[in-house]
């Protein structure tokens, strides 16, 4: 039987916390009957989560799965292979492909081999195939920590190009990624927002923004500057707990550091998280005040942010 035990959330340990002002609890929703699932079906293990019980059964089960469903592949040099009964690859091809022995991978999938490697784990993804989500799943199964990307996509996905476009006449749109830069808006966040989004040493980076545009209050004035300047050193907190090795922040968080009290300031809170929902106002040239509700949507897999801005009503 499948039993799962809560543990506390924990931050990276980089990163010391103080305060989180929109943390998010985990929950398993009520009537869930996980335990008389397939095991590799089973819904994947969030990251404060840990399994005891049958994890080795149900990564064998997993790994089983996709070796079914792998195609047999010809190797240059090789006959063509005979048609086969049982589909998939043979375990002694995917442990071939995997860069591992047969034997190891035969315990494995039988559940009798002990809690296998990060590098075992990722030879197996690899050989797969697997998805980035497929991936994560496969390393909760063998009750080891995600992977964690170097750093957020770096491409915004076409189809929320096409949403942002498609908003033009309706509301505000902007994306930014797990980094805080800016990485697409729509025609109507452009007019709104116009001052903030020009260009710096660290692009449009919504951190270095926060602190250094000239245009910030004239644009959010000062109750909205200060919300930002809050929220920009809470992001950027979290931003280096997830990429503690990237350098364009640890060199932005050093410049910030040095060059202006008030991210000193707001740093000193030790706050970190994000604030899903907010009331906005902006003071635009020819509009005059606007108020706007913004909604933050995530796209895990890219480390995307939506930000949705809906007119209020008068």
């Amino acid at each position: 039987m499948r039993v799962l035990v809560r543990v506390g959330v924990s931050f990276p340990a980089a990163i010391d916390t103080v305060g989180v002002f929109d943390g998010e609890e985990d929950s398993v929703e009520p009537g869930i009957r996980r335990a008389t699932l397939p095991a590799w079906r089973l819904p994947p293990v969030r990251d404060n989560e840990v399994m005891v019980g049958d994890e080795r059964s149900g990564l064998g089960e997993y790994l089983r799965h996709h070796r079914s469903e792998m195609a047999p592949r010809n190797r240059p040099g090789a006959p063509p292979l005979s048609h086969r009964r049982v589909p998939g690859l043979r375990r002694q091809e995917l442990a071939d492909i995997a860069g591992i022995s047969v034997e190891y991978y035969t315990r494995l999938e039988q559940g009798r081999a002990s809690r296998p490697s990060r590098e075992i784990l990722t030879a197996l993804a690899r050989a797969f195939r697997l998805s980035n989500a497929e991936r994560d799943h496969l390393f909760r199964l063998a009750d080891e920590r995600t992977p964690r990307p170097p750093a957020p996509a770096a491409d915004v996905r076409p189809g929320l190009k096409q949403l942002l476009n498609s908003l033009d006449d309706t509301m505000p749109v902007t994306v930014h990624d797990g980094r805080l830069d800016m990485l697409a808006f729509n025609v109507a966040a452009a007019d709104l927002f116009g001052p903030v989004f020009d260009d710096g040493p660290y692009g449009r980076n919504i951190v270095h923004q926060a602190f250094t545009s000239a245009g910030i209050r004239e644009v959010l004035g000062n109750e909205g500057a200060e919300q930002l300047s809050r929220v920009a050193a809470a992001e950027l907190r979290k931003a280096l707990g997830l990429y503690p090795e990237d350098e364009r922040l640890r060199s932005l968080f050093r410049e910030l550091s040095l060059s202006s009290p008030e991210f000193g300031r707001q740093w000193e809170r030790g706050e970190i998280g994000t604030w899903r929902s907010a009331m906005k106002r902006v003071h635009h040239p020819t509009r005059g005040l606007l108020a706007f509700d913004s909604e933050m949507l995530h796209d895990p897999e890219s480390d995307h942010w939506v930000m949705l801005f809906t007119p209020r009503r008068a």
